[in-house]
């Protein structure tokens, strides 16, 4: 090229690849016209409008802003939600008349997630004469049951294969407030869950929380246990606890969380565990403060990629000797791709996650590592039952995991969507003690599959090998 500093040539380039419907070479020279003017408006309105054809608003608005747009005049629902009109408009911060920069639709967009009644939610910016916008949310709202009476008997029964159902009712008398439940009636492993949430004091920005969690398990820990009677080592865990906290949206980039919980838990039972590991089996109570927050460290929207921190932290006491002060911190990383320029397939998720435990803790605040639908820390070829009972997974005061997988989309209907793709689980857990913790890194791999039933909840079926010692396990679960 002649004159390499002109970028009307690369972007009459990008228009012809643009009549032609090659969006991606389209792009690729606005891109590179911008890298070396990134004021030249044309190139930006024409970049933003791409990527907005491309239903990727938060790309758009990138290259919009730069320009001083979109300018919104006012804001549109479809279907109209029963919502707080004030909690809906405090969720959207924006000046008729005024520039809606991303950041504020970030923050919009965390506001709306946290409320828990908008699982699928998409914006829209309706052009009006004057060069203003509309902006449109289209967002089926969870109300009562759910979206629809259908949907809320589904999701109540969803767990019926796992001995559960899960009583929630949405958005009470029009404020937000959320009641979730979990009732497991399984011999061996009974659970009461419950919680309310709601926004405080009318603001979508501050969210509290209020929970109970009641449990009377069954526990095999012959195969985990390092040293001891391994042959027979079993008991029986009944716990209890309940807890209260408040929520943060900071931006939508950033958030943060404080609570307090009372728990208590009783031992019985125990059998064949040696007489070095008896504090871990203490009965009595603690009470411990809590904080955790979520950052978001990249935002890459032109390749949809965006890479997540968090980390919680929770320092308490216990009442009963000889047991007593200790503290507890967790973190990690999330990085989240979607390859295609629009959709879901071929989406790529890897996860690092590592936590520690400072002090003696008793056995039920061990991290665990495999398995396990009350456990997030997944070893997917380390199942965490054992004839029904749980402990057959690794476990330990200290550990590290990482979790990758890929998802392709094989079928995608109105009611019924299948993702299938393979994962890689690795990981380790640790422990001062000789009692507990893997002699070993341990290495998960297999086949998974993801059908997300009406859009809401989704069932989990999946193959786990574990590389090290060659056995073979079969998993399944259901989640939001």
């Amino acid at each position: 090229m002649r004159n390499p500093r002109q970028t009307r040539f690369l972007v009459e380039l990008a228009g012809i690849a643009y009549l032609e419907k090659q969006f991606p070479e389209a792009k690729r020279n606005l891109r590179r016209a911008l890298s070396i003017n990134s004021d030249d408006e044309y190139a930006n309105n024409f970049l933003a409008s791409i990527y907005f054809l491309e239903d990727n608003l938060e790309a758009g608005l990138k290259y919009w802003n730069r320009t001083g747009q979109p300018k919104l005049a006012d804001l549109t629902f479809d279907p109209k939600p029963k919502l707080n009109p004030l909690v809906l408009d405090r969720a959207f911060a924006f000046s008729p008349g005024s520039p809606w920069h991303r950041e504020q639709f970030l923050s919009s967009q965390a506001k709306l997630s946290d409320l828990d009644l908008y699982p699928h939610m998409r914006f829209d910016l309706e052009a009006q004469p004057d060069g203003s916008f509309d902006l449109g949310v289209h967002a089926a709202e969870n109300d009562g049951w759910g979206a629809t009476p259908w949907e809320g008997a589904l999701s109540l029964l969803r767990g019926l294969p796992y001995q559960s159902i899960y009583p929630e009712f949405y958005n009470l008398d029009g404020a937000g407030l959320n009641w979730r439940s979990l009732i497991r009636w399984d011999d061996q492993k009974r659970r009461l869950f419950t919680e309310i949430a709601a926004p405080l004091k009318e603001d979508p920005a501050i969210r509290y929380r209020i929970y109970f969690d009641g449990r009377n398990e069954n526990w095999n820990i012959a195969d985990t246990i390092i040293s001891g009677v391994r042959s027979a080592a079993t008991f029986n865990l009944e716990s209890a606890a309940a807890g209260a906290e408040i929520h943060f949206i900071v931006t939508g980039r950033w958030q943060w969380n404080a609570g307090i919980e009372y728990s208590h838990r009783t031992f019985r039972n125990v059998l064949g565990i040696a007489s070095g590991a008896a504090p871990f089996f203490t009965n009595g109570s603690a009470i411990a403060l809590q904080m955790g927050v979520r950052r978001t460290l990249i935002r890459f929207p032109e390749r949809r990629f965006t890479l997540d921190s968090r980390a919680t932290a929770e320092v308490g006491t216990f009442f009963e000797h000889p047991l007593g002060k200790y503290g507890r911190i967790e973190g990690s990383l999330a990085g989240n791709w979607f390859p295609k320029a629009r959709g879901e397939d071929y989406q790529t998720q890897v996860t690092l996650t590592g936590g520690r435990t400072v002090g003696m803790v008793p056995f039920d605040k061990l991290f665990i590592l495999g398995f396990d639908r009350d456990n997030d820390l997944w070893l997917r070829g380390h199942p965490g039952l054992r004839n029904g009972e749980k402990g057959n997974a690794p476990l330990g005061r200290n550990f590290v995991l990482a979790n990758m997988e890929t998802d392709k989309i094989v079928y995608s209907g109105s009611l019924v969507k299948l993702k299938i793709g393979p994962f890689l689980d690795t990981g380790r857990a640790f422990d001062p003690s000789p009692y507990f913790g893997s002699s070993r890194w341990l290495c998960d791999t297999g086949p998974q599959m993801k059908i997300r039933i009406l859009g809401s909840f989704q069932f989990v079926l999946g193959y786990g090998k574990d590389l090290r010692t060659g056995n073979n396990s079969f998993f399944t679960t259901v989640s939001k």
